[in-house]
């Protein structure tokens, strides 16, 4: 299963042109590419997701191996990553509920929130993998 943490990191990168996407075609006017973009970046989350959980129920703690000024700067994003990641994931749930159910005006107030703290948590994930598997300081 040590190929898993490079799939997420992946998946990460995937929904992460995906969302940014999805934001490129709302405020272009393409709601409909937008929908289809963003269920994409939904999904592709979580498939990130499971192989996240499967990943950590199955593998030993990769310990962080960096010294020195990375070492805080590793642990901030990490944890500043799990916190976000934890609040937006029933974000993503009830806007996506909001949009499907067609409650426009209350999906468009939650996006504003939602959209910026799955970015950051989609590419903090992504150096948070960088800083854990291919850098060494």
């Amino acid at each position: 299963m040590t190929w898993l943490p490079h799939l997420t990191a992946t998946l990460n990168a995937i929904a992460l042109v995906l969302l940014l996407c999805g934001f490129a075609l709302i405020k272009s006017g393409r709601r409909h590419l937008h929908r289809n973009v963003m269920l994409a970046a939904v999904g592709t989350s979580g498939l990130f997701l499971l192989a996240y959980v499967i990943y950590h129920a199955t593998a030993p703690i990769f310990e962080f191996r960096g010294t020195g000024a990375v070492r805080p700067v590793y642990y901030t994003l990490l944890i500043s990553h799990v916190v976000l990641a934890a609040a937006v994931t029933p974000m993503i749930a009830v806007t996506v509920w909001r949009a499907v159910s067609g409650q426009f005006a209350p999906h468009r107030g939650l996006a504003r929130w939602t959209l910026p703290i799955w970015l950051y948590v989609s590419a903090t994930g992504i150096v948070v993998y960088a800083l854990l598997y291919h850098v060494y300081i």
